[in-house]
């Protein structure tokens, strides 16, 4: 088995994509040879390859992404060996698997499986799944074809299919925003816009780019003024308003759509019209996906499946506008002087309603949104005026801990109120506790900790003993809390560090024994109402609460 450059010039074969042809190449197998297709260095493919693994090495070492290498590594190779076994029994030739390896690349960047943490470098867990997205993107691939070429954008298509069909307590796509600014992440933003721009210009896709981008960011202006809001883990609040514009629009996570999915040349219309009409168009129907969405799930999956639904249109686009011109000779003849100004005209009567039909449409597909966000504290609470004076339980300053979220980060002031209000709420619940006040709870917790203790009063009135807390703490670290697997609003969680005295109460014959003093180390996880009130939600990690 050699591989050899044949002595005499080859014939003609399949350009790369951008325009780069390598040299051939002949693998001899025995008495039988195959054409042996390399890379070239001119391969827009490979450039673009560039821009995606230097995101991965970055996610790796700075952006805290939480996918491991064998992860990845599985979602590039199986895509690769698939399509070098499709075109090899096909075709009898080897081609190096640029735009497979593309698809896997692609594929492991936004694809997240819940569990998986930053950190577990070579974790083998659930590669299982990445090796199942990978192959169904390349079967829609060679399953689903038009003109010659795959209809659909192979990752764009195997990544909604999978959001969809596993749902967010199974998996989720890479967060819109990465972590908060640092050199790290403004490197990250200078590898997507300069490999981005420079690739789509190469390409001729740079207005095709544009035309998304800016009618993505008015249709999300739209959105916005209306009053949308999403859950993200990346907040502490809902993300509502000028916040979730901005946050979307100039997410690297929507650059990297723009810049290296919906410009994909093999699945976008011909003409450098119909391109541009496609790109309003995928922006247009990702908006409308995005805007009933109330979780970054949601939101995240909305603008993948824009591309999904625009790319199955994709003939009806290439009947907008005449095929690009081989040379000057081939170009179209241009239309009389007055034809254009007939049809400027026409095109103004006609846009002008349709833009009012879109943000219409806009703002209708968002009323859940404006409604439906999960705030902890909503619903049937006692007011604090209501409760007798309790003497709320001494808290220390808190320090600020690593890893807080982009968005609703406090400042040292705004953390000592807040664990002020830590302490008033347990010595509420505490109180409450002690006399059998189960309406008391609902003033001061909310979520999981407000059933589990309205549990403890249920059952301590049918005589059994309820064990109160009485709370010294030491020390105190507010970081950043998740309490579910999907992409939804983050809690300030207090670790705490001290003792706690224990009494038990029995509420029949009012008889309390003590229950002794115990070490302390719990986090507590706070949220915040609409109306500005913050109350105790769970307990995450606890010993001795």
């Amino acid at each position: 088995m050699s591989l050899y450059a044949p002595p005499t010039t080859a014939p003609p074969h399949e350009a790369l994509a951008g325009g780069a042809a390598s040299p051939e190449r002949r693998l001899r197998v025995g008495s039988r040879s195959y054409p042996v297709v390399l890379p070239s260095i001119r391969d827009a493919r490979l450039h673009l390859a560039a821009v995606i693994i230097t995101i991965h090495v970055l996610g790796q070492v700075a952006l805290d992404f939480a996918v491991s290498v064998p992860q990845i590594l599985v979602a590039i190779l199986v895509s690769a060996l698939i399509e070098v076994v499709w075109i090899f029994v096909r075709e009898q030739r080897l081609v190096w698997p640029a735009s497979a390896m593309l698809t896997g690349s692609g594929i492991a960047l936004i694809f997240r499986v819940i569990g998986t943490e930053h950190g577990d470098y070579w974790a083998t867990g659930d590669v299982a799944l990445f090796a199942a997205v990978s192959a169904g993107a390349m079967l829609s691939k060679y399953a689903i074809r038009y003109g010659g070429t795959h209809l659909l954008n192979p990752s764009n298509v195997a990544l909604v299919a999978a959001f969809v069909l596993l749902g967010s307590n199974r998996v989720e796509p890479l967060d819109f925003w990465w972590a908060p600014l640092s050199p790290w992440m403004a490197l990250a933003y200078g590898v997507i816009l300069i490999g981005g721009v420079l690739i789509t210009s190469r390409l001729a896709l740079l207005a095709m780019g544009a035309a998304f981008w800016l009618a993505l960011a008015a249709g999300l202006g739209i959105l916005a003024a209306s009053g949308h809001c999403m859950t993200a883990r990346w907040s502490v609040d809902p993300v509502c308003d000028g916040d979730f514009w901005w946050v979307v629009v100039s997410s690297p996570e929507t650059l990297i759509f723009l810049f290296f999915m919906i410009t994909d040349p093999r699945t976008i219309p011909v003409a450098p019209k119909s391109r541009v009409a496609f790109a309003v168009g995928v922006a247009l129907v990702s908006t409308l996906l995005i805007a009933p969405a109330t979780d970054e799930f949601g939101a995240k999956v909305g603008l993948l499946a824009g591309l999904v639904l625009l790319c199955a249109l994709r003939p009806a686009f290439d009947r907008f506008g005449p095929p690009v011109a081989a040379d000057a000779e081939a170009a179209p003849p241009v239309p009389a002087a007055r034809a254009p100004r007939r049809r400027s005209r026409a095109f103004l009567l006609l846009a002008a309603p349709a833009v009012a039909l879109a943000a219409g449409a806009i703002v209708l597909a968002g009323s859940p949104a404006r409604s439906a966000v999960d705030v902890p504290g909503e619903g049937e609470i006692m007011d604090l005026a209501e409760l007798p004076a309790i003497e709320p339980f001494a808290m220390p300053s808190p320090t600020l801990g690593d890893g807080q979220v982009i968005l609703g980060n406090p400042s040292q002031a705004e953390a000592d109120a807040i664990a002020a209000v830590l302490g008033q709420n347990l010595a509420i619940e505490s109180e409450a506790l002690r006399r059998g006040e189960a309406g008391w709870l609902s003033a001061v917790n909310h979520g999981n900790r407000l059933f589990r203790l309205l549990d403890v009063v249920a059952a301590g009135q049918d005589g059994t003993e309820v064990r109160v807390a009485t709370y010294h703490v030491d020390e105190l670290e507010l970081i950043a809390v998740w309490l579910g697997n999907m992409q939804t609003t983050a809690s300030h969680g207090f670790k705490a560090i001290g003792t706690v005295e224990y009494e038990f109460v029995d509420y029949r014959t009012g008889a309390v024994r003590d229950g002794g003093s115990h070490e302390l180390a719990v986090t507590f996880a706070m949220g915040r109402s609409w109306e500005g009130r913050w109350f105790v939600l769970d307990t995450p990690s606890t010993d001795g609460d």
